[in-house]
């Protein structure tokens, strides 16, 4: 397996392949439970969860409050990679402290080896993102892929390091111009923004409910569609209000505000919190015009 195109060492048990194979044993119990088949998924859940555990008591180190990277011939290497650590946190196997921890150790570390793929750069900003850091992904898409348009790309590339200068950066697989400069898996940003700023998430399989809790992240506006299986969802969002167009299925807006949000009249609106409120959206295709405080 290709774990990414960084020069580092892929050889022995990769702490990072070992979560993916934890998170295909529990794909496979989720799929056995669908088609009701009950006694293999206990059995996948049961191997997912003995692999999880020997993943911690192998890999995890107190000292570096990281996940270390391999283990060789029974040794484990001190050196700590991104790819294991932010994948914990999307896979949700951490508690909060220790995403904290991962957070500050690894994934905002300059020492820690830099990830030089697009592709590979969205589980490091998602990984952001799911610990409330948008406005820092925001700035790294800023950054990474704006570092390729201001040096002429159209498209994105399949590598991007931003050390490189000059020809070195259309260099790969040992040819002067052997690097993709149209690489669709790159375009992750899109994916980013619908999920983390425009909010849209569903709650139920085919978005028959899903909420949406909007970001700005530091922008100064944003606007965009979430397309789903009833069509797309429509977030436009300022620092004052926000516009919403609804597709079908049962949604809820969430939003933090210092007073009660204005909505148009026979629209509910629940207070969750000191400043947040929920708005529910009806379950039809409808047009919503929140302004906030």
């Amino acid at each position: 397996m290709v774990l990414t195109w960084a020069e580092m060492d892929k050889s022995g048990e990769l702490s990072f392949e070992q979560l993916l194979l934890v998170k295909s044993l529990e794909t496979m119990a989720m799929s056995a439970r669908v088609v009701n088949d009950v006694q293999s998924a206990e059995k996948y859940e049961k191997l997912a969860t003995s692999l999880k555990k020997q993943i911690f008591d192998v890999f995890w180190s107190k000292e570096k409050n990281a996940f270390l990277h391999t283990r060789k011939d029974g040794k484990v290497a001190d050196a700590v990679t991104r790819y294991s650590n932010m994948f914990s946190i999307l896979f949700n196997y951490v508690n909060p402290e220790t995403k904290q921890l991962i957070k500050d150790n690894v994934i905002l570390n300059d020492k820690i080896q830099g990830i030089t793929t697009p592709y590979m750069k969205f589980y490091e900003l998602a990984a952001l993102c799911e610990v409330g850091e948008t406005s820092k992904a925001v700035e790294f898409v800023r950054d990474y892929w704006g570092g390729m348009i201001k040096l002429g790309a159209t498209s994105i590339w399949e590598a991007y390091d931003p050390t490189q200068s000059g020809l070195a950066h259309y260099e790969m697989y040992g040819r002067p111009f052997g690097k993709s400069l149209c690489h669709a898996w790159g375009a992750n940003p899109v994916y980013l923004f619908g999920k983390y700023l425009l909010g849209v998430q569903p709650t139920s399989p085919g978005y028959q409910t899903y909420a949406i809790t909007p970001s700005l992240a530091g922008l100064k506006w944003i606007e965009g569609d979430v397309p789903t299986p009833n069509g797309n969802i429509s977030v436009y969002m300022n620092q004052k209000e926000i516009k919403i167009k609804t597709a079908s299925g049962v949604g809820i807006l969430k939003l933090n505000s210092k007073k009660t949000p204005v909505v148009q009249k026979g629209v509910k609106v629940n207070k969750t919190g000191a400043t947040s409120y929920e708005i529910e959206l009806s379950n039809s295709e409808s047009n919503y015009v929140v302004r906030y405080f």
